[in-house]
């Protein structure tokens, strides 16, 4: 008896799995690191302007043994971090506050909206000014950025509660603050979630901008000063932190967000 398979009904390979972790996500940056290689031992760019990988590990470990490279991180982490809580706190505060009342919104509307267009980066300058180069000006800066896209998205998800989710409530007779704890809030926590992961993400990368413009101490004050000594070596370092942390960041969040929405099932590609 013979057995014939057709090759076109088998499935399609797949990358394998460690413990459960799909590796897709790997292929690029393993490609990007060869092509780094290549290019720095072919000599395609002078070394001056790319280190080779090697050089670039022997940078960060002269920085972190020798230039205290770790002081400078927890510094940048520490703005970040508060920054993120005060701006974050107060623009759910304020967008449920917004969301649940007209006069709300009609008091801080125009002046919001005319001081969410000047960048956080051109008020450094005038805070600098007021609080010093230290912390408590980043600090500012950075919660400022954080503060709006957190407000409009809280504001708008409470505007866009389901209007039959708000029938059925009055319909069941519920007071105002069940209103608001089981239908309003439940309803916008998707659109601060969002809002949420974007900030943090913002608030890291603007912590570079500030320590560089600003600052002596922090992962942005020591990429401004390999770029003015010509260190390309500890400017890449200094740049593989950077996105490494800001992909913790965004994975975290993202996870926090798929915890506290478990609730909600969608569509997953």
């Amino acid at each position: 008896m013979t057995v014939t398979t057709d090759l076109r009904m088998r499935p399609a390979p797949r990358l394998p799995r460690l413990r459960g972790v799909n590796l897709t996500g790997l292929l690029l940056p393993a490609l990007l690191l060869a092509l780094w290689q290549t290019a720095t031992s072919l000599e395609w760019v002078p070394p001056v302007f790319l280190p080779s990988p090697a050089a670039t590990a022997e940078a960060s470990w002269t920085m972190l043994t020798r230039q205290n490279l770790h002081l400078d991180f927890l510094a940048s982490i520490s703005i970040v971090a508060q920054a993120f809580v005060y701006g974050s706190v107060a623009a759910v505060a304020l967008g449920v506050a917004a969301g649940l009342s007209k006069r709300v919104e009609q008091f801080f509307g125009p002046t919001f909206d005319t001081i969410r267009h000047i960048p956080g980066i051109a008020w450094l300058p005038l805070i600098v000014l007021w609080l010093g180069i230290g912390a408590p000006a980043k600090v500012v800066v950075i919660a400022k950025s954080v503060f709006f896209p957190v407000f409009l998205n809280t504001l708008e998800g409470i505007r866009n509660a389901e209007k039959r989710h708000i029938e059925l409530a009055e319909v069941l007779t519920l007071t105002r603050w069940q209103l608001i704890r089981r239908v309003l809030v439940p309803s916008a926590i998707p659109s601060i979630m969002v809002s949420l992961r974007y900030s943090a993400g913002l608030a890291w990368a603007l912590v570079v901008v500030a320590e560089g413009l600003s600052g002596l101490e922090g992962i942005g004050f020591l990429i401004f000063r390999a770029q003015g000594l010509l260190l390309t070596d500890q400017l890449v370092v200094c740049m593989v932190i950077i996105g490494a942390v800001g992909f913790a960041i965004d994975r975290g969040m993202y996870l926090l967000q798929r915890h506290i929405l478990r609730w909600k099932q969608g569509f997953e590609g």
